[in-house]
């Protein structure tokens, strides 16, 4: 028999399966890696043009949603178990390959879906994305990761925990060393609660509705939902919790702009300003840093109900017409004005209420910014201390003698909530002075708000994002 009759047969080439679900849920990692792009502003107009263009159903939107947000969250442990199955240094692989990885890693460590079943589907995303050489170092790769579930290649990768606690609580639980050392140092405690919090920053947060008073109420919303559609918010009297899978665009007042998305722990904040005792005038109220318009419509929605007016503020002209659409209709007079609140364009003690939600890290939205995380590095506090500082200051020049200030950031970490409250009190300078208001009876029923004045809230004790609250009363 000739050498050539021994030959098998080439097989013939097939072209790869192109899967809409997991071509969309790469797309969207790429936005994130290359344009710094944020999950949640990325995924939704994707889903809207596949539903449009293809057979794409809302098991397939889950699905995506899914693939998207569990890579991000569980990008850190997942780059520790890829670095552990290639041969070359993990910053040596290219992006898109390692975004194929990742979400590889994800299917079969992360979710219910089967081993053969995540290795072919993401090898054929590979041979579509990448091209045929590249998949098979992709199908290697997962082929190495398959051997292990998630708690035998943590076991293999992580620390120990009582050699180096962070780095152990860092890969396990998908954060940065340096923000488990910041939750940590902030939330106190021992491993119990911090584990508590980083588990809870990897779970998909639920939607929360607010009825806008005076223009929907909660009730409302409940009948429109129906029974298996929503639950009443925890904490907020204005709070409706949707069901999972529940679409809030779909709802008539959201898109009147009656009610809005809007965490329950920026509905507290936005009600503990409002209810904070205040002696004599009470009518003209501030939101000194009102984009994107959650905190400014609720505000003037309650000012509304007490015959004050709202004067909204924001730097960005972008975000400032957001603002005017989440404030259009609004029962009561109120003003949009682009203006830096570091440099105020009105007089001082012009105000009755101030609220100042600062620029910050972003650390206690974690949850549904999941890629901040990896963005952020501890110098960045640094670039915002200053405009923290400066604009605690001129709330408290902007607001009259006896009223309130609120200093607000969706961050728990203690370089940018009562350090900067103290800084700002210890240096006034004697034209401005200030006393501390006990934030936490204006929350009733929240439980586990610490030793006051202030208050932090956290996702494991209250299912809301980390929002910070401080009250100040002008004195002087």
């Amino acid at each position: 028999m000739s050498q050539q009759s021994r030959r098998r047969p080439s097989q013939p080439y097939r072209p790869p399966k192109k899967d809409p679900v997991r071509i969309l849920a790469f797309d969207a990692l790429r936005a994130v890696d290359e344009r710094d792009a944020y999950a949640n502003l990325v995924l939704p107009p994707l889903l809207r043009r596949a539903r449009e263009q293809d057979d794409f159903d809302s098991r397939d939107a889950a699905l995506a949603t899914e693939l998207v947000y569990g890579t991000l969250r569980r990008q850190g442990t997942y780059d520790a178990i890829i670095a552990e199955c290639v041969d070359r240094p993990l910053r040596e692989v290219d992006p898109p390959v390692l975004d194929v990885l990742s979400l590889g890693a994800h299917q079969l460590l992360g979710t219910r879906i089967p081993t053969h079943a995540a290795v072919s589907a993401s090898v054929e995303l590979a041979r579509v994305v990448l091209g045929d050489g590249r998949a098979k170092f992709v199908n290697a790769v997962l082929r190495r990761i398959s051997q292990h579930d998630l708690d035998g290649w943590l076991d293999r990768v992580a620390p120990p925990y009582d050699e180096d606690p962070e780095d152990h609580l860092a890969v396990v639980h998908s954060h940065p060393r340096w923000v488990v050392s910041a939750l940590w140092d902030a939330l106190g405690g021992g491993r119990a609660g911090i584990e508590d919090l980083l588990e809870a920053d990897n779970e998909r947060p639920e939607v929360t509705l607010v009825a806008r008073p005076g223009r929907s109420s909660t009730g409302e919303l409940l009948e429109l939902l129906g029974e298996e559609g929503g639950l009443p918010g925890r904490w907020s009297p204005y709070a409706v919790r949707l069901a999972e899978g529940g679409e809030p665009g779909a709802l008539d007042p959201v898109r009147e702009g009656r009610a809005g998305v809007q965490d329950e722990g920026s509905q507290l904040v936005a009600i503990a300003l409002a209810d904070a005792p205040l002696e004599g005038r009470d009518e003209r109220w501030l939101d000194g840093c009102a984009g994107p318009g959650g905190k400014a419509a609720l505000l003037g929605a309650l000012a509304a109900g007490r015959g004050a007016a709202l004067v909204a503020a924001e730097k960005q002209p972008h975000r400032a017409r957001l603002v005017e659409r989440a404030l259009a209709g609004n029962p009561g007079p109120y003003q949009v004005v682009t203006a830096d609140g570091t440099r105020p364009a009105w007089r001082p003690g012009t105000f009755d209420r101030v609220l100042v939600d600062v620029p910050c890290s972003g650390l206690g939205a974690l949850r549904r910014r999941p890629e901040a995380r990896w963005r952020r590095r501890p110098e960045d506090l640094d670039g915002f201390a200053p405009l923290q500082r400066a604009l605690l200051r001129e709330a408290l020049e902007s607001v009259r003698v006896g009223g309130v200030v609120g200093y607000a950031t969706c961050s728990p970490h203690l370089a940018e909530t009562r350090a900067v409250v103290d800084d700002v009190l210890e240096a006034r300078d004697g034209s401005v002075g200030a006393e501390w208001i006990d934030a936490r009876p204006l929350m009733p029923g929240v439980p586990a708000l610490g030793d006051g004045p202030d208050v932090q809230l956290w996702p494991h004790l209250h299912g809301t994002d980390a929002m910070y609250l401080a009250l100040l009363r002008r004195t002087a």
